[in-house]
Protein backbone atom coordinates (compact mmCIF):
# COMPACT_ATOMS: atom_id res chain seq x y z
CA UNK A 1 0.00 0.00 0.00
CA UNK A 2 1.01 3.69 -1.07
CA UNK A 3 2.30 6.12 2.01
CA UNK A 4 -1.08 8.90 2.73
CA UNK A 5 0.19 12.06 3.70
CA UNK A 6 -1.96 14.78 4.45
CA UNK A 7 -0.96 18.50 5.20
CA UNK A 8 -3.69 19.75 7.32
CA UNK A 9 -4.50 22.82 10.07
CA UNK A 10 -5.95 22.69 13.26
CA UNK A 11 -9.42 24.37 12.42
CA UNK A 12 -9.89 23.10 9.17
CA UNK A 13 -13.08 21.08 8.47
CA UNK A 14 -12.40 19.76 4.91
CA UNK A 15 -9.03 18.40 7.21
CA UNK A 16 -10.99 16.38 9.65
CA UNK A 17 -13.12 15.35 7.13
CA UNK A 18 -10.70 13.96 4.90
CA UNK A 19 -8.72 12.16 7.80
CA UNK A 20 -12.72 10.78 9.06
CA UNK A 21 -13.00 8.98 5.77
CA UNK A 22 -9.25 7.49 6.46
CA UNK A 23 -9.70 6.56 9.85
CA UNK A 24 -13.05 5.20 8.69
CA UNK A 25 -11.92 2.46 6.26
CA UNK A 26 -8.23 1.92 8.34
CA UNK A 27 -5.95 3.65 6.05
CA UNK A 28 -2.68 4.72 7.79
CA UNK A 29 -1.62 8.11 7.01
CA UNK A 30 1.22 11.08 8.32
CA UNK A 31 -0.17 14.62 8.74
CA UNK A 32 1.93 17.17 8.58
CA UNK A 33 0.59 20.20 10.33
CA UNK A 34 0.93 23.56 8.80
CA UNK A 35 -0.53 25.59 11.76
CA UNK A 36 2.02 28.68 12.52
CA UNK A 37 4.73 27.39 9.77
CA UNK A 38 4.84 29.55 7.15
CA UNK A 39 7.65 27.80 5.35
CA UNK A 40 6.20 24.34 5.68
CA UNK A 41 3.07 25.82 4.05
CA UNK A 42 5.04 27.51 1.21
CA UNK A 43 6.52 23.84 0.61
CA UNK A 44 3.59 22.08 0.64
CA UNK A 45 1.50 24.88 -1.56
CA UNK A 46 4.67 24.68 -4.50
CA UNK A 47 4.40 20.90 -4.34
CA UNK A 48 0.62 21.25 -4.48
CA UNK A 49 -0.21 24.14 -6.60
CA UNK A 50 -2.60 25.14 -4.19
CA UNK A 51 -2.04 26.91 -0.34
CA UNK A 52 -5.71 25.70 0.87
CA UNK A 53 -5.68 22.57 3.27
CA UNK A 54 -5.57 19.48 3.06
CA UNK A 55 -3.35 18.54 0.59
CA UNK A 56 -3.47 14.65 -0.02
CA UNK A 57 -0.46 12.37 -1.42
CA UNK A 58 -0.09 9.02 -1.90
CA UNK A 59 3.71 8.41 -2.33
CA UNK A 60 4.78 11.41 -5.04
CA UNK A 61 1.37 11.54 -6.27
CA UNK A 62 -1.03 14.52 -5.21
CA UNK A 63 -4.34 13.23 -5.16
CA UNK A 64 -5.62 17.07 -3.92
CA UNK A 65 -8.27 17.96 -1.43
CA UNK A 66 -11.00 16.53 0.28
CA UNK A 67 -13.06 16.87 -2.56
CA UNK A 68 -10.82 15.20 -4.75
CA UNK A 69 -10.33 11.82 -1.97
CA UNK A 70 -13.95 11.65 -1.76
CA UNK A 71 -14.33 11.40 -5.69
CA UNK A 72 -11.98 8.49 -5.76
CA UNK A 73 -13.80 6.81 -2.80
CA UNK A 74 -17.18 7.66 -4.06
CA UNK A 75 -15.96 6.34 -7.65
CA UNK A 76 -14.33 3.19 -6.14
CA UNK A 77 -11.02 4.05 -7.10
CA UNK A 78 -9.54 4.99 -3.48
CA UNK A 79 -8.35 1.54 -3.00
CA UNK A 80 -7.25 1.04 -6.43
CA UNK A 81 -5.05 3.86 -6.27
CA UNK A 82 -3.73 3.33 -2.82
CA UNK A 83 -1.86 -0.10 -4.37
Amino acid sequence: MKEVTIYTTKTCPYCFKAKRLFKKLDIAYKEISVDFKPKLRAEMAAKAGKTSVPQIWFDNSHIGGCDDLHELYESENLLKALT
